[in-house]
């Protein structure tokens, strides 16, 4: 039986390492996309390719795009990453179309390998404050990729998949430990020391150390300070 193909949005990060899992459990021949976009956290590239080789996927590639070029965010310019927990409001880690950039390339790459199915590791509860991980934009994305691509003159869609949108991060490491995951291999920090340990102390690190406590179960995350 030949296998249906999907694209696959991998950051290195513990929600697309788990939305990779998802996508090989339900049986999808997995071509996994990162990139390296000028992110002060760059040591989460390594981790994407050790997620997926671990995961055995088709293909694994690297974009590089340097959105450093116009900055605008505590990612990808010389503004402080907050510490201390999400505040209100659209946080400064927000990178301005982030993943409308990422989900055009994924759906140029899967029109040429005539996949249909891209995943994606947002989530609405944890990022409420990110535009572009929010449901509305998925759904809209999709059409605008229907519209955009030769599926609008052969009657065809792509389906963006995001099984990680209504999820707490304590759900999405369950999900993951049951399909194997080993978030050992992840990274999550925005601020990372020079040695790629995680900071403990930014909003994600936060975000994640938590989920783990709420899990249940035992955060393998190595920082230079515990949260």
């Amino acid at each position: 039986m030949i296998q249906p193909k999907a694209v696959v949005l991998l950051s290195g990060g513990l929600d697309s390492a788990t939305c990779l899992a998802i996508a090989r459990q339900e049986g999808f021949a997995c071509y996994a996309l990162s990139f390296a976009y000028g992110q002060r956290h760059r040591v989460e590239l390594e981790c994407a390719r050790r997620i997926a080789e671990a995961a055995a996927v088709a293909r694994h590639v690297v974009i590089n795009i340097d959105l450093r070029q116009w900055g605008g965010s505590a990612l990808t310019d010389d503004i402080p990453v907050p510490e201390g927990g999400a505040g209100t409001g659209i946080p400064v880690t927000y990178v301005p179309a982030r993943n409308t950039i990422f989900l055009s390339f994924a759906t140029g790459w899967a029109e040429v390998l005539g996949a249909r199915d891209i995943f994606i590791g947002v989530n609405s509860l944890d990022y409420s404050g990110y535009p572009d991980c929010r449901p509305e934009f998925i759904k809209a994305f999709a059409e605008c990729a229907r519209l955009g691509t030769k599926a609008v003159d052969e009657g065809w869609h792509f389906n963006i998949h995001a099984p990680l949108q209504y999820l707490k991060k304590a759900d999405i490491i369950r999900r993951g430990l049951e399909l194997g995951v080993d978030y050992r291999l992840t990274h999550s920090c925005y601020n990372p020391a020079p040695d790629g340990r995680a900071c403990g102390h930014c909003d994600s690190c936060l975000l994640r150390h938590q989920g783990f406590v709420d899990a249940g179960v035992p955060d393998p995350t190595p920082y230079t300070d515990a949260p």
